[in-house]
């Protein structure tokens, strides 16, 4: 079992980044084999500067490492292992443009101005798939939201193995933890905890002091009603059910347990509860995350040391495809 994900280095990552993905990452490292990557490549398709990037790869490194990412993983960042640019180019031969087309995600970010986006934007599905494949994962952890590009990266594989009569490509499976939640915004019940929210308080990032967090969760949207004491009574009840949740992700509970402990309680009761829960699991790496960033040469050389350990596995794949399509002499 081959585990590959990869994240944006877009920085400032989350409570949501880490309930909904970095937190489960760390537990698949029990599971299997597992790459972990970040999509500095990917990040060219965005309005990033050349000091944000370098920057914010080595935030992003540093944040994974202090939350429980370690040598039980390959940690890298893409532009460190050219054989995901070359495999992308050989993918572009074997994807088409009908298949990009379709792209849920193309039509969403590139919207009436298709004409002005970037080409990258468009292709960048070639380039996940190129991700995966290059190193033959077998699962790759997804949200919803990533569901069709995994999709369009078994059609690519099918298309190229079935086009050069090798089974070079594995078909990746998903891997959906029942456990991840999706983290909703503090001051919105009904939209994503996002780091693009222009409300700071609509977050907790990972970097907030101990206090920055219980004066968010004190401020956190909720309503008037005390907390049910059944899960079924959170429904229409949006901030109600965000809160409940997180403390359950961060509980390791279920949100069903939770209401049967809090259940009769208003937030006034709830929240410090949650506040306390929140720094205790989060100040840990934050003082993790600190250290690290006061040592960015050591983080470098944790990219490094990964990027060679994955060019090893990567570099056999692409010269297999090379061999199968001819370009190999």
């Amino acid at each position: 079992m081959r585990i590959l994900s990869g994240i944006q280095t877009t920085g400032n990552l989350h409570l949501g980044n880490y309930l909904g993905a970095i937190k489960q990452w760390v537990a698949m490292q029990d599971q299997g084999e597992c790459l972990f990557f970040l999509a500095d490549l990917h990040s060219l398709t965005g309005n990033i500067t050349p000091t944000e990037r370098t920057a914010t790869t080595l935030e992003m490194a540093a944040t994974l490492l202090a939350a429980g990412i370690d040598d039980r993983s390959i940690l890298f960042n893409q532009a460190r292992v050219p054989e995901h640019s070359e495999l992308c180019w050989i993918l572009q031969g074997t994807a088409r443009m009908g298949w990009l087309n379709r792209m849920t995600q193309w039509k969403d970010k590139a919207g009436k101005n298709r004409d002005g986006a970037p080409v990258g934007l468009f292709t960048y599905p070639v380039l996940q798939a190129a991700d995966i494949l290059v190193y033959q994962a077998t699962h790759v952890p997804v949200g919803e939201d990533q569901k069709q590009h995994l999709e369009l990266t078994r059609d690519i594989a099918e298309k190229f193995n079935a086009d050069a009569g090798i089974d070079l490509f594995p078909l990746p499976e998903p891997l959906i933890s029942k456990a991840a939640p999706r983290i909703m915004s503090l001051r919105d019940g009904l939209a994503k905890m996002s780091k693009s929210d222009p409300s700071d308080l609509s977050r907790i990032n990972l970097i907030d002091s101990d206090d920055t967090i219980v004066s968010k969760i004190k401020k956190a949207k909720s309503d008037a009603d005390v907390l049910p004491g059944d899960v079924d009574g959170l429904e229409g009840r949006p901030e109600a059910k965000n809160l409940v949740t997180i403390y359950a992700a961060l509980a390791d509970v279920t949100p069903a347990e939770v209401v049967a402990q809090f259940g009769g309680q208003g937030f006034g009761q709830f929240k410090p509860a949650l506040a306390d829960l929140a720094v205790a699991k989060l100040a840990p790496i934050r003082e993790r995350l600190t250290k690290l960033l006061d040592d960015r040469a050591a983080v470098a050389g944790a990219l490094e040391k990964g990027a060679e350990k994955a060019r090893a596995l990567a570099a056999p794949t692409l010269r297999a495809a090379q061999q199968a399509i001819g370009l190999q002499v």
